[in-house]
């Protein structure tokens, strides 16, 4: 009973940290002069990747490295195939073409580089310094490009955007939204996480199954709630740029991070299969996204029959 009070708390919690998230991300892009896509990949890329760096450091530092990598490259297919699939049912997903060839050309990179790492076995503190260096090469560059070419982006998809009501004015205000609607995104995806664990754990589904498939989905809630809002809105462009910025954050940010602290070797199983298919999800966005800049709903939908697809194999694969 108490499980299923948590999956109900968690929810209202996760939809109400979405809806202020992207009132914060909204006001902020129009207080900086960016485009709302810049503020998507920046900060709820990185607000929504929290949970991520949560575990994959308490993992890494308790000495259970596989479950960190794990949930990094699990997150990352999530976050492709399903939280972009839910969004995209939802609404048909948008956004300028300008932040998808910037970002998605970025998230192909370090899913490429991840690969590498796999194939050495590894990710040490040398790799994990170039890794967060060159997240924030990146950032600031894309910071740098985005202000210059924002007077010819302003009106991209003005004309569709719900805009929420009563946005908050004043950079505290704002500041207030992103910082208790980021935190909300966190507390209810753990609330989520933990009554759907002992749901699952009373239903007798083993413990692998329950860590490689619940975490790493508990962990990409926040990017679900964060795309549903922002889709119900209008505003694709933030949730476009969330999901990309997010699993830019994941690979650059959070594994450069752990692999500073700690060296974290990379299993031969996700090395040789749960790799492959993060890869293969980005590239099978990628052309989707850029040949009408869009994520269509009969998109979304394959994307989900994807995912499923991908957990119904997992699952079986750790049972047998």
């Amino acid at each position: 009973m108490i499980d299923s009070v948590y999956i109900a708390i968690g929810l209202i919690i996760l939809f109400v940290g979405g809806e202020a998230t992207l009132r914060g991300a909204v006001s902020l892009a129009r207080t900086l002069g960016v485009s709302a896509a810049m503020i998507g990949l920046i900060v709820v890329g990185f607000g929504t990747s929290a949970p991520e760096l949560v575990v994959t450091l308490r993992a890494s530092l308790g000495g259970q490295p596989d479950i960190g990598v794990g949930n990094i490259v699990g997150s990352n297919i999530a976050n492709l195939l399903l939280v972009m699939g839910i969004g995209a049912v939802i609404y048909p997903l948008t956004c300028e073409a300008r932040a998808i060839r910037r970002d998605g050309t970025m998230m192909l990179g370090a899913g490429i580089l991840l690969v590498a790492l796999a194939l050495h076995g590894r990710v040490g503190p040398i790799e994990g310094s170039i890794m967060a260096a060159t997240l924030v090469s990146f950032l600031s560059w894309s910071y740098v490009q985005d202000r210059r070419h924002q007077n010819a982006l302003a009106k991209h998809h003005s004309y569709e955007a719900d805009e929420p009501d009563d946005l908050p004015l004043g950079v505290f205000r704002i500041i207030i939204y992103l910082i208790f609607g980021l935190a909300a995104l966190i507390g209810g995806a753990t609330l989520l996480v933990e009554g759907a664990t002992g749901i699952a754990r009373s239903f007798g589904v083993p413990e692998s199954v329950i860590g490689l498939s619940l975490v790493a989905f508990g962990t990409s809630l926040p990017e679900v709630a964060a795309t549903v809002v922002a889709a119900f809105r209008r505003h694709t462009d933030v949730a476009i740029a969330g999901i990309l910025g997010s699993n830019i954050f994941n690979v650059l940010g959070i594994l450069g991070i752990a692999a500073l602290i700690k060296p974290l070797p990379i299993a031969n199983d996700i090395a040789s299969i749960d790799i492959w298919v993060m890869l293969a999800a980005s590239l099978v966005i990628l052309p989707i996204l850029i040949s009408g800049w869009r994520v269509g709903r009969l998109e979304g939908i394959v994307l989900l029959v994807f995912y499923f697809s991908y957990i119904i194999s997992m699952t079986v694969r750790l049972s047998g």
